[in-house]
């Protein structure tokens, strides 16, 4: 059994105290002295002609202090773009400029035009309205074949076409995939659709600008995900503010599910109008302006085919995918469909031949990027649906054809350029079996029918790649920034630590979970160790939190610094017991000398280390702490197989879920109890997608689903108890604490379940369905029984 507030063990996440208690520091909680307010005029049309912005009403109105258009910022960047993908004919991308205010052109409904600062907010919402705009609404495009065509209105009028690049993966592997599917003995096709989301985290985005005019620094406070990030792009691309003179604080965050990872035209505008007005200058988000300009999710539409010869073993993948992009390229958003997504084709399974192609597309559209899972769901979803169709046409049971066709061998090189280390495939899906209880299903199916329901089991299986990394490696896949992570040990001289790491908590956890692995490595308790995060000024350079790559990457740095932590410390604990350094043990939080009774705690040796009487400085310099930065050297490969048995109502098409069993394999655990919230927290993402969600656009580009009255959030009555279980754990064989990621397994995994539920459902009562797109609303899932 692990030692309390060690690794393994379930403690309880110390920040719940302060969050319980009303006493969360969130960025709107912070007002600075003197400041002011911001309000965005933005875009009610999707696509138009700027002709005219007159302020000079709204400019005299009471309160007002300035009122920013595109004009103050041509001296200024526009927003970066993190990632560049090459197409399959060798050429870069199109990218397109994307200001911080319109110049010219709008290109969705909600993009920024102007900017009031007032002394309150709802002076500046006032002088807002008084804004005169004359825009020559122009021809919108929202659907991403049609922005294709011949003559299809330019989103960007700069391009030669709304492709943003035509990508394929493995390019030299098309010709001997389109030969395996011609000598196929069964050929299973399915064309489907990846709803577009929106993340909505619990709190909305915020931005505090401020500047200090004795010293030339300026600060943003905001809700992000990569504070140092955010420094980096904003200081040297957009604003062109050096590092050493910008400071990017993000307290505590209410969410992020990857919406918060980018850098937003909000953050650089509070930034820059702090400085120009000499005062600190506030934004907060509405609700409805985050539907309309936080990046949104998912949105591809796929059409895949499997192959498989007369043993049904699968034989080649083949796969055609447009991908929104939206009216600008967010941060990371080119990597999603390609490299996160492509790259995670072959899922569990021993495929030797796999081609992706995808096409990014620009529409009059919010930007799409990361969200939870990023590529993965996309990739999973394609994959199980379709061999879940397969199974159905060859009359094969589903776990029997899946479990035919697993890897067994590790390490494995898949055909699409990832290696997976470790897995144990067929030990996740017998422990599925067996808290799923499969062998009483039909049992349960009989019940539902006798109350005039229909029953349905959906299983499926997913493989994830994390913590992404090599950085060299995903340099040359156009990666623009580094994606190691680091950690500063400092510990006192009575024997605390304050452990400083890059990698910033909105949920997850970290500020117990981190505590422990360091109290583990030294004996000591957790309660001695702090976790600091989330301020640049005073934590080393750091690539963030997404991608499930905090405790493999962000731990991974930890246990570096903390070993180096306790080298010094073993030197120093040597001389004061006058011992070998070879000879030293740390053990339970005291230094001993092996084979001896001598010993002496941990306080002590951090004491000498600031109060250096009883060893040469000579030898060794005063002080603990260090630094150190972790560069992974390939992803981690978590993987698991779920199941989910739906109840379906024939005269309306209401799907109830009734059951929902996860069987993962994360590696080893830092916390089960944390990990196991964050399977719960994506379950209920994946459900919401599943059975729910969907951002939905007119043909005119307006947003159909703008507020909560519009756009069907899960609730707790929507999603059932769980059975979850992380018992299977076959450890990462490339970092030093042997984990896996755990954020975004739920959200990847749930998906094909619950779609895979509901086709059986209606199979088992007779009907031929073989596929409904997502959300399954109950109108969706009622015409479609219709015929």
């Amino acid at each position: 059994m692990p030692k309390d507030g060690g690794i393994g063990a379930s403690t309880k996440r110390r920040e719940d105290i302060r969050f319980l208690t009303g006493n969360g520091n969130y960025t709107d909680d912070i007002n600075l002295r003197g400041q002011a307010y911001v309000h965005f005029l933005r875009s009610d049309v999707a696509h138009g002609r700027l002709n005219k912005v007159d302020t000079r009403t709204a400019e005299s109105m009471p309160g007002v202090l300035r009122i920013f258009t595109g004009a103050d910022f041509e001296a200024v960047g526009g927003l970066p773009c993190g990632w560049q993908v090459t197409d399959r004919f060798g050429e870069v991308m199109q990218e397109p400029g994307h200001p911080v205010l319109a110049r010219g052109k709008v290109r969705h409904v909600g993009d920024p035009i102007a900017a009031v600062v007032a002394e309150t907010y709802a002076q500046a919402r006032d002088a807002a309205e008084a804004i005169e705009l004359d825009i020559e609404e122009l021809p919108a495009v929202v659907d991403m074949k049609k922005a294709l065509e011949a003559g299809a209105p330019l989103v960007h009028d700069e391009l030669k076409n709304n492709l943003c690049y035509d990508w394929g993966f493995v390019e030299e592997n098309k010709g001997a995939v389109d030969e395996a599917f011609a000598k196929a003995a069964h050929v299973t096709t399915l064309e489907l659709i990846n709803n577009r989301l929106v993340a909505n985290p619990m709190e909305p985005r915020v931005a505090v600008g401020d500047f200090n005019r004795s010293t030339g620094d300026s600060t943003l406070y905001t809700t992000s995900q990569n504070p140092h990030v955010i420094r980096l792009l904003m200081g040297a691309f957009v604003l062109g503010i050096p590092e050493h003179k910008l400071r990017v604080v993000a307290p505590d965050v209410g969410g992020g599910f990857g919406s918060k990872i980018f850098h937003y035209a909000e953050e650089a505008f509070c930034t820059f109008a702090a400085k120009a007005l000499n005062r600190p200058v506030k934004w907060t988000s509405s609700r409805s302006e985050a539907f309309m300009t936080d990046a949104h999710g998912r949105d591809h539409v796929t059409k895949i085919e499997l192959a498989l010869d007369a043993e049904n073993n699968f034989t080649a993948v083949r796969t055609d995918t447009y991908a929104n992009m939206g009216a600008y390229l967010s941060t990371f958003a080119p990597s999603v469909p390609t490299w996160l997504h492509g790259t995670l084709m072959a899922g569990n399974y021993r495929t030797p031949l796999i081609y992706v192609n995808v096409k990014a597309v620009f529409t009059n559209t919010v930007p799409v990027d990361a969200y939870r899972g990023a590529g993965r769901p996309e990739a999973t979803y394609q994959l199980e649906r379709v061999i879940d169709k397969a199974a159905r046409e060859l009359r094969v049971d589903p776990i029997a054809l899946r479990r035919q066709n697993f890897i067994t061998q590790f390490p494995y090189a898949t055909p699409v350029a990832v290696e997976y280390d470790t897995g144990d495939y067929h030990a996740t899906m017998d422990k599925l079996e067996e808290i799923a209880d499969f062998g009483g299903f039909e049992a349960r199916r009989e019940a539902s029918a006798a109350k005039g329901k229909l029953r349905g089991l959906g299983i499926n299986c997913y493989i994830e790649a994390c913590g992404i990394a090599p950085s060299n490696l995903v340099g040359q896949l156009g990666a623009r920034a580094g994606l190691y992570e680091s950690a500063t040990v400092r510990v006192n001289a009575t024997g605390g630590l304050v452990v400083m790491t890059g990698s910033h908590s909105h949920g997850q956890g970290h500020e117990t979970s981190f505590a422990q692995v360091v109290a583990e490595m030294i004996g000591i308790d957790a309660n001695m160790v702090e976790i600091v995060h989330g301020d640049t000024a005073n934590t080393p350079m750091g690539m963030g939190t997404y991608g499930s790559r905090s405790i493999a990457v962000g731990g991974s740095a930890m246990v570096r610094a903390t070993e180096k932590i306790i080298n010094k410390a073993k030197k120093i604990a040597a001389h004061l017991m006058e011992a070998s350094e070879a000879d030293i043990e740390l053990k339970d939080g005291k230094f001993s000398v092996a084979g001896t009774d001598k010993s002496v705690a941990w306080g002590d040796v951090t004491l000498a280390a600031y109060v250096p009487h009883n060893y040469p400085l000579a030898d060794i310099e005063p002080g603990l702490e260090e630094t150190a930065f972790y560069d992974p050297s390939n992803f981690t490969y978590p993987s698991g197989a779920y199941a989910c048995e739906v109840e379906v109502d024939p005269d309306t098409g209401k799907v109830t879920i009734e059951r929902f069993a996860a069987a993962d394999d994360f590696g080893n655990i830092i916390n089960p109890m944390i990990v196991s919230g964050q399977v719960h927290g994506g379950i209920g993402q994946g459900i919401g997608q599943a059975l729910l969600e969907s951002c939905v656009y007119d043909e005119n580009g307006q947003l159909q689903t703008g507020s909560y009255m519009d756009y069907a959030m899960p609730r707790a009555d929507d999603v059932p108890f769980y059975q979850v279980d992380h018992s299977c754990q076959t450890p990462c064989t490339h970092n030093p604490l042997g984990v896996k990621g755990c954020g975004e397994a739920g959200a990847i995994g749930s998906p094909p379940a619950v779609v895979n539920a509901v086709i059986d459902a209606l199979q088992r009562s007779g009907r031929n369905i073989t596929h409904i797109d997502m959300p399954l609303s109950p109108s969706r899932v009622w015409q479609a029984m219709q015929g």
